[in-house]
């Protein structure tokens, strides 16, 4: 474990390779899990503001959830996540010709529809961040379904934390970033 400022930072997010390979998983972890995507606190009044100019993107059965149970939804240990749709897929997810899982909302975004990418969790992935009073912890998240991301990452040589360089700049900044990058630098990745 490295700390970097008031974060934990998992060696795996340098040392392990990732880069996700769509055509192999179909945008399976939009549609896996037992729970939607976490969504911050800051996130909840986005999603209500953009949720009219996202809603065309979006498919009849992800209107229909979200307007039951609303543009997040809270679970029992008081955190805030993406609805689902059957408590499967999550209700942003819109598909394309080939059947891949995308986001409805960074649909929206592509078209200029919002200037809001998506929930940094989903952009951070497969990085997961658990925010503590102190500290908030960094850790990669393996996942079977992921496989293919790993291999490809492997054979493309790209670390996690390269992949994922603008969501992580999103969520801690430039500067946290170039200070990621110089213990990388130091460990050889």
């Amino acid at each position: 474990m490295i700390q970097l400022g008031k974060t934990i930072v998992s060696e795996d997010i340098i040392e392990k390779d990732f880069v996700c390979n769509l055509s192999a998983c179909k945008g399976a972890c939009c549609i896996d899990g037992e729970a939607g995507a976490p969504v911050e606190d800051a996130e909840r009044l986005i999603l209500k503001d953009i949720y009219q100019k996202v809603k065309p993107f979006l498919s009849s059965e992800g209107i229909k959830a979200i307007e039951e149970q609303g543009v997040f939804t809270t679970n029992k240990e008081g955190e805030h996540e993406t609805p689902l749709v059957n408590n499967a897929e999550c209700a942003y997810v819109i598909y394309d010709d080939n059947a891949t899982a995308m986001c409805g909302i960074e649909e929206a975004y592509n078209s200029g529809a919002i200037d809001w990418k998506k929930p940094v969790s989903c952009h951070l992935y497969p990085i997961r961040v658990q925010d503590y009073s102190d500290f908030s912890a960094v850790n990669y998240h393996k996942w079977p379904i992921c496989n293919e991301a790993c291999s490809l990452g492997k054979q493309l040589q790209i670390p996690v934390y390269k992949f994922v360089k603008q969501a992580l700049i999103r969520k801690f900044g430039e500067d946290w970033y170039a200070e990621l990058e110089k213990i990388a630098f130091e460990m050889g990745k």
